[in-house]
Parts: structure tokens; sequence; C-alpha cells
């Protein structure tokens, strides 16, 4: 039996591998699913060990634990090293969701759960492909680590320490990463740059306390229309960041990724039908949007509270109100500049009566792109083209996955994306789900994959 005959047989396995690691809750924004969290990191290092890893360990961070597994197999030969995470987003709204979160469900030929797109789907296929190697022949065909996080999802405050410590264990020749997303179901790609983030809190207080708004209102300070007012001066009318200094330090972007753009002809109206918003009148062109999504950088507001916001009225003055904002970053954009920028232009517009304070989620992370040239990237295009019937296309990601420039630092080694999951499967949002045809694909292609990257001297 071949390692391929191996991974159809037991697909149904892999499949249910998923789900009971879809099962558990390991929010790692909320302190309060620690348990969880703990939970999780067993449930990978266990998986590593059935995969047949002779070294496993739980490494402690400031937060939440990494696992490490390293299998040797011959000192002269290649070694990558896998990246993935356990860690999922918060499910809500949770009444937006067909099945609950954390009951994966298959419909129509795929998987429905948090995370399980992102990255606990695309995980498992490198996970499951170790262990096809290890009950067919024995071992894998190239010397390989993993190093899965517990923090990937609230910014990997201590991803960076972490490989940094532990530089010389890591030590490879490539890192593959399992987490990314293809951009399209029908467009084979690989993910070749990505925007860096920093997130943070901004909190405008004005009294001491809540206040009743018919015995103070007209005289007391209002935090929440300051922070409305505030927030609106980061933008002009076209939605274009209007903060002096944003940009500061951005590069160009490489033209061989304007180029792909250009290319794909993406329909901007099909765009809007599909994330369910109205079409805008005039439409933009697709080529617009792309640019706008994969290298021009961003400032959004994902959430916003104050007062009283349960069902029914509560007459209140709000003693302080908090917008969350995160900025998505391009090549040269230094994250602590670009909140230093921010918070300038938000104490400038500042009216007198009010305090202002931000509270950073994290260090950032820089924007990443990968050397063109990396024999590894070719490799992965040569199986993906094999399987999926087309050369595939070298795009950016408007998302941030900081692991890319982290390894590049501490390792000096080039990050491949080679995950299955693709962007429309409604990670971060309710109703993710995970193609099974995705993984079926995956399977085989991880194989092909580490046989050649084990070929490599």
């Amino acid at each position: 039996m071949t390692v391929e005959d191996w991974l159809k047989a037991h697909e149904a396995e892999g499949v249910a591998f998923i789900e009971d690691f879809v099962r558990i809750e390991s929010l790692s924004a909320d302190p309060a699913y620690s348990a969880e969290i703990a939970r999780a990191a067993g449930f990978v290092a266990d998986a590593l060990r059935h995969a047949g890893f002779p070294a496993v360990e739980q490494i402690p961070t400031a937060g939440n634990p990494c696992i490490l597994a390293e299998w040797i197999v011959d000192p002269a030969a290649p070694t990558i090293l896998v990246y993935g995470h356990y860690d999922v987003q918060p499910p809500d709204p949770l009444d937006k969701w067909l099945s609950p979160p954390f009951v994966p469900e298959v419909r129509d030929d795929r998987l429905y759960g948090r995370g399980v797109s992102d990255d606990k789907g695309p995980l498992a296929i490198a996970l499951f492909v170790v262990r096809a190697f290890s009950e067919v022949a024995g071992q894998p065909p190239l010397n390989i680590k993993f190093l899965i996080e517990g923090e990937e999802e609230s910014g990997s405050p201590n991803f960076e320490p972490t490989v940094a410590a532990l530089k010389d264990r890591l030590s490879c020749d490539l890192v593959v990463s399992a987490d990314g997303a293809m951009w399209r179901a029908d467009l084979p790609s690989v993910t070749v740059a990505s925007r860096g983030l920093v997130a943070f809190d901004v909190t405008v207080a004005g009294a001491g306390k809540d206040l009743h708004s018919g015995r103070h209102g007209g005289s007391a300070p209002n935090p929440i229309r300051v922070l409305v007012a505030l927030l609106a001066s980061l933008h002009d009318g076209e939605g274009n960041v209007a903060v002096p200094g944003f940009a500061e330090g951005a590069t160009p972007p490489d033209p061989l990724i304007e180029a792909a753009i250009r290319s794909v002809d993406f329909k901007s109206g099909g765009y809007f039908d599909a994330i369910g918003a109205p079409r805008p009148d005039p439409l933009p062109a697709g080529t617009d949007l792309l640019t706008r999504q994969w290298l021009v950088p961003t400032l959004e507001f994902n959430g916003i509270s104050g007062g009283y916001a349960g069902s029914g009225t509560k007459t209140v003055i709000p003693s302080d109100a908090t917008a969350k904002i995160t900025c998505r970053l391009v090549a040269g954009q230094d994250p602590d500049a670009v909140v230093d920028a921010i918070e300038a232009h938000l104490r400038g517009h500042l009216p007198t009566g009010y305090q202002l304070s931000i509270a950073r989620h994290g260090p950032g992370s820089a924007a990443f792109a990968l050397d063109p040239d990396q024999p590894g990237l070719s490799l992965a295009e040569d199986v993906l083209e094999e399987l999926l019937g087309q050369r595939p296309l070298r795009v950016a990601m408007g998302a941030t996955i900081p692991i890319g420039a982290i390894f590049a630092r501490h390792l000096g080694a080039g990050t491949v994306f080679f995950s299955f999951s693709t962007a429309d499967e409604d990670y971060h949002a309710p109703n993710e789900f995970f193609r099974l045809s995705s993984f079926r694909t995956g399977l085989i292609a991880w194989a092909r994959l580490l046989t050649r990257l084990g070929a490599m001297r």
C-alpha cells in the first residue's frame, strides 16, 4: 500500500479527527476558555505522538503553550518546519449560525464549525499525512518538525519570543505553513505576500461615573458622541485613511502581484453580491477592489461599546466608550509608527473635558513577502498544477499571517503557505466551513510535497 492509498482508505477517520478537534472551544481571545485552550494543546500533542513523532513537547509561553514536535530521520536530509495554530476566533454572533459552532456538522460535502477552516482542518491534513508515512514507510521522507501555537487568533503576542528562544531547535531549510488560504475555490493559488497587522482599543472617558440622562443631559460630557466623531475623522468621504503619517514608509507593491490583479478578471459586482451588500453606484472596477484588499493599508472598526446595550432602554450617559480597531499594513509600514500617528491624530481632535487612552493588543506584525525564487515554492506549484489542472496564480493576502517575517528574521528560512482552506469559507464569521473535497485534495498534495522536498539535496 502506498501513502496515497492509505490516505484514501482512512479519509473517514481523518474527517472524524477534525470533528473532534472542532468540538474543543479553543478561544484564545477570552481567558474564560483557558481550560479549553489547555485541552486543545493536549489534543494536538497527542495527535503528533500518534502520528509517530518520537519527540513531542509543550513549550510554555507567557500566554498559551506552543507544541513542538521533532522527527529527525537523517541529519543529512532536508528539514522542514510545519506551522499551524490550534486556537480559534470567538463564534459570535451565535444567532447567525445554522448549527452550533462547536458541534461539527456535514452538509453538502462541507464540514461546518468554528475553526474548521482556520486552521483545524488544514492543520489536520499535515498531521494525518505524517501519520500516513509513519504507518506505510515507518518514517517521513525528510526531517520534519512541527510548531503549533495557541495565540494566532489574538495577535500571536508570545510567538516571536518563543521562536527566538528556540531558534536552534527550530533550524530548518524551509517552513511550510498549514495556515493561510487559497484565494478562490475555482482558481488555484499560492500566497506569496500578506499584510501586517496592529490592533488596539481606543477609549474616550468623560465623567467619573454613569449619569442620569435627564438630570445631566445637555451639560455632562457624553463619550459616545465624541468617540463617534473621532472615529469619523479617521477616514475621508471615500473611505480612505485620513491620518497624517499613517502610510509613512510604505514601499511600492511587487509588480508581479499587480500583474496578477490585472489577469484574474475579478468581478466587483459579484463580490458585493457574495458578501450580501448593496452594489455601490458607480460600481468600482474589480482591479481597484483587489488592489485595496491586497496592497493598500487599512484602518477598520471591529467593535464599539459604551453605556447600555441590552434590550429595552436605560436613560444613561456613560462614563466612557470604547472602539476596537485593527490596521492591516503593507510592506515598509512599522506597527508602532502607525499607532503613534493614529494617536496623534485622535488627540489633536479630542475636545477639552475628555480623556483618551489607547490599549495595544500585542506588538503587531509587519507585512511579509516570500522570495519568488524559493525552490520550495516552485515544488508546491508543481504539485498543485498536477492535482488542480492549472498552474496556480501567485497572489497576495489581505489578511495577516505574521509567521513569515518571524521565521525569516530568526531562522533565516522562507515560508511557503500550503493551506487548503479558501477565502470564502466564512472563517471569523458565522457558519465557517471547510470543503471536504479540499481535505481530500490536500492529503494527496501534502504527501507529494513532502516526498519531493525530501528528494532535494
